[in-house]
């Protein structure tokens, strides 16, 4: 595909995947190609919510998930200069973004949570993940995506604890849910949630005592948005260059 087209997104706003289709012939090559897209996420994050979706057909990849996986080789094509840029923060605070995609799969039902934790102005950590049961509210997804992060951040601080770089400021966790954030922060409503899982409640045990702040932020500038769902070219392009994914251009 030296020759092909690039293409502006790594995944398709209006191309759902079918649950039946004819078994892609070379099940070995998907997978060397699809493994060698996730060791590409190491510096490139933009790729983390198209690498995972193919990720999740390792076992039995169709002809429709090979089409998926040459997408997103036609949007590397175009973006090979592009990488996460890394410079000195005037601050040493860590806050974080995190968003769900409720019932997003159209095989299972289930959500795809992501998040994005910054160390001053730079992105550290991030993760696109499907979740492991299916959510019966968007609250719910959003809360167990809140739980991924808030398990994320708790680690990141330990590690910077243990160096002294830590500024004991507490972490600043935004969620465009209402009601997500109103869950971490008064237990009485805990008590019309009983189905989601008692481990997720960590997250308001954290709220209680000063580590985290989980503050409301509108969709249009959650940032882990690029993790949870397809988005159109323009959104696409506009979160990539605040996650800090730039093209730079080669030395001389």
């Amino acid at each position: 595909m030296t020759d092909c087209k690039p293409l502006s997104t790594p995944a398709a706003v209006t191309q759902a995947i079918s649950p039946v289709t004819s078994p892609y012939e070379n099940p070995t090559q998907y997978r060397r190609l699809a493994g060698a897209l996730q060791y590409l996420t190491i510096t490139r994050p933009d790729l983390s919510y198209a690498v995972n979706r193919l990720y999740q057909f390792m076992q039995t990849p169709t002809d429709e998930h090979w089409g998926l996986l040459k997408r997103v080789l036609r949007y590397v094509k175009g973006t090979q200069e592009f990488g996460l840029k890394l410079s000195a923060s005037p601050s040493a605070d860590i806050h974080a973004y995190s968003d769900s995609d409720w019932a997003g799969c159209p095989i299972d039902r289930k959500s795809t949570s992501g998040y994005a934790v910054f160390l001053g102005s730079n992105l550290v950590s991030w993760v696109s993940r499907k979740q492991r049961t299916v959510a019966r509210s968007s609250t719910e997804a959003e809360y167990k995506g809140l739980a991924d992060v808030a398990t994320e951040v708790t680690w990141v601080v330990s590690q910077l604890q243990e160096l002294g770089l830590h500024s004991g400021a507490p972490t600043t966790l935004w969620c465009d849910n209402l009601g997500a954030t109103y869950m971490c922060a008064n237990p009485v409503f805990h008590a019309r949630t009983k189905h989601v899982e008692i481990d997720y409640h960590f997250v308001r045990d954290k709220v209680a005592s000063g580590d985290f702040l989980v503050n409301f932020i509108s969709t249009k500038d959650q940032l882990a948005d690029v993790f949870t769902k397809p988005l159109p070219s323009a959104r696409f392009g506009t979160l990539r260059d605040k996650l800090g994914v730039v093209s730079t251009p080669p030395s001389a």
